[in-house]
């Protein structure tokens, strides 16, 4: 079904103070989880709502945490408070601008925050403001590396973003062949999943996508996506996170995953400042010329300007969650 953009952002708001979010990260989760909508990233976007107010109702994540910010020379530091990790860096937003506009580049670091969803959203916030930047996070482990077969790092995504005087381009991809949620999707459905994405809870390859949730994802292109998920574990280590594999889960329990994730942005001015229209030509002949498809290029909200098409039922569930609290209320009154 098509609906109003505004609408879903603001049903979105709603479900989220309903949860126990305050006002700024209510408007953030619902301002991320839009945007990953409107790029076509609906894995992590309203339904991956869900679990953030899961997080809201069990304690896993304080709704009401104030980021602590920090700056030391180039280097922006945030503690998360257990909240969300979009509020610390939202607020810390116009510093990375300040420093990188003053110093040429500045560093993010964030840690003991739930996890990030759509990785590419702290990204495109960067490059939209004119820097390159590069992101990488941690998750609790979902991943199976070697021939254990066992869980032992994250989906850890990473990102990158650089303006380009049209729309930024923008790569965001985890270390996994899939995402976890797409898993759980597959198996609420009883569909099957594809040979490569996971192996079952004894190491055996699956596409029995109720076997896989049990089990563990596996990296993209064998070892060369095991080494990025390292990468971005080394980087969120960096930022001071909780390893992966001693990360609580984000979908069960009351305890956050505490995880962590660095920013680093590059003002493209102190090296050439006609860079964002070079790179911007570039891809436009890399598309043109040799069909390349080009990331952050898809069309922004498929269904036209201003709206998104969203399943019904999914919209249903949310109609439902921004009224919970007030239902309830106004049956006890």
């Amino acid at each position: 079904m098509i609906q109003p953009t505004s609408v879903v952002e603001s049903l979105c708001f709603q479900a989220a103070l309903e949860a126990g979010a305050g006002r700024a990260a209510a408007a953030a989760l619902a301002d991320a989880v839009v945007h990953a909508e409107l790029r076509g990233r609906s894995s992590v976007g309203v339904s991956h709502l869900f679990d953030y107010l899961a997080g809201l109702e069990s304690g896993a994540i304080n709704g009401a945490a104030v980021p602590l910010i920090s700056v030391r020379g180039g280097i922006i530091a945030c503690d998360a408070g257990k909240g969300i990790p979009h509020t610390g860096f939202l607020e810390a937003v116009d510093t990375i601008l300040e420093v990188a506009g003053t110093h040429g580049c500045a560093v993010f670091l964030q840690n003991n925050s739930y996890t990030c969803g759509e990785l590419g959203y702290f990204t495109d916030r960067l490059a939209e403001a004119g820097l390159v930047s590069l992101a990488a996070a941690n998750s609790p482990a979902l991943m199976a590396v070697g021939s254990s077969g066992r869980r032992v790092l994250g989906t850890n995504p990473i990102s990158f973003a650089a303006p380009t005087g049209q729309q930024p381009f923008l790569v965001d991809q985890a270390s996994s062949e899939t995402a976890f949620v797409a898993i759980r999707e597959a198996a609420a459905a009883g569909t099957e999943i594809p040979a490569g994405w996971a192996v079952d809870s004894h190491g055996e390859p699956t596409t029995d996508a109720r076997a896989a949730v049990e089990g563990s994802l596996l990296p993209y292109g064998g070892h060369r996506g095991a080494n990025m998920a390292l990468v971005a574990e080394a980087l969120a280590g960096l930022a001071g996170g909780l390893w992966s594999v001693d990360a609580p889960s984000f979908t069960e329990g009351r305890s956050s995953p505490e995880i962590g994730m660095t920013v680093l942005a590059i003002n493209p001015r102190f090296a050439d400042q006609a860079f964002p229209l070079r790179l911007g030509a570039h891809l436009d002949r890399l598309s043109r010329d040799y069909q390349v498809r080009i990331p952050g290029r898809r069309a922004v909200g498929a269904a036209g300007k201003g709206v998104l098409e969203i399943d019904s039922g999914l919209f249903e569930k949310l109609q439902s969650a921004a009224q919970k609290n007030t239902t309830r209320k106004s049956g006890q009154a």
